[in-house]
């Protein structure tokens, strides 16, 4: 019974990752129709990568058992993050096109060093040990992100730059996986997850406190994949 519950608990966290990771769409909309990233970051969609592609690792029976689940969805993320960053590329002004192309260049050094390291160097625990720890690390910071918002969203007492929809998929996203990784008995995947949840809470009810004043924020911040 305990395996079953925890196949519908990874396959719920799917579908709610999925419509986590397809939120930037309309943000991309915008960058399209108007051929400029205007005062977007892409930095959020480069890190985003990092985070899926080790994510994606970790969950591959060679590395986890029982966490194909984290894979698929971490591997549809990822395609995601490659593809608003080729956006992002194809708009930003050449300074701004310079920097994400570096930083996209060292996260994709840092996941082939970590992945190489733990095929070549270690084996069973140990090689879970390093990719359970840095994709913790990783996603934490990932999550971490919409701090920014946060202190935005206090200081101006508007929500303009933090749509619900964002916050409310990244809830249901996290608190499932956070129940999946409670379940499955695996540390690297219900810590991060427990962060996040946390901090949609906050979101949800900075928007719940906040959703009736329409004063605009005075800084266009880009909230970004995980607002």
């Amino acid at each position: 019974m305990a395996i079953s519950i925890h196949m519908v608990l990874g396959v719920l966290a799917n579908i709610w990752g999925v419509l986590l990771y397809i939120s930037p769409i309309i943000t991309f909309k915008r960058i399209v129709s108007q051929r400029s990233t205007q005062s977007f970051s892409g930095i959020p969609y480069v890190m985003a990568i990092l985070a899926t592609l080790l994510s994606t690792w970790y969950g591959l029976p060679f590395i986890s058992p029982d966490n194909i689940l984290v894979s698929t969805l971490n591997g549809i993320g990822a395609a995601l993050s490659f593809l608003y960053v080729i956006l992002f590329l194809k708009f930003a002004p050449r300074m701004e096109k310079a920097k994400i192309f570096g930083l996209l260049v060292a996260i994709l050094t840092i996941f082939a060093a970590i992945s190489l390291t733990s095929l070549m160097a270690l084996h069973g625990n140990g090689r879970r040990r390093l990719c359970g720890i840095t994709n913790t690390l990783f996603n934490t910071a990932m999550y971490a992100s919409p701090l920014t918002i946060i202190r935005l969203v206090i200081r101006t007492k508007s929500v303009e730059f933090m749509p619900f929809f964002l916050s409310f998929f990244m809830f249901l996203s996290t608190t499932t996986w956070f129940a999946f990784g409670l379940l499955g008995s695996d540390p690297f995947v219900y810590i991060q997850a427990g962060i996040g949840c946390g901090l949609s809470i906050v979101q949800l009810i900075l928007y719940i406190i906040y959703r009736n004043n329409t004063r605009p924020a005075q800084n266009s911040l880009e909230i970004g994949l995980n607002s």
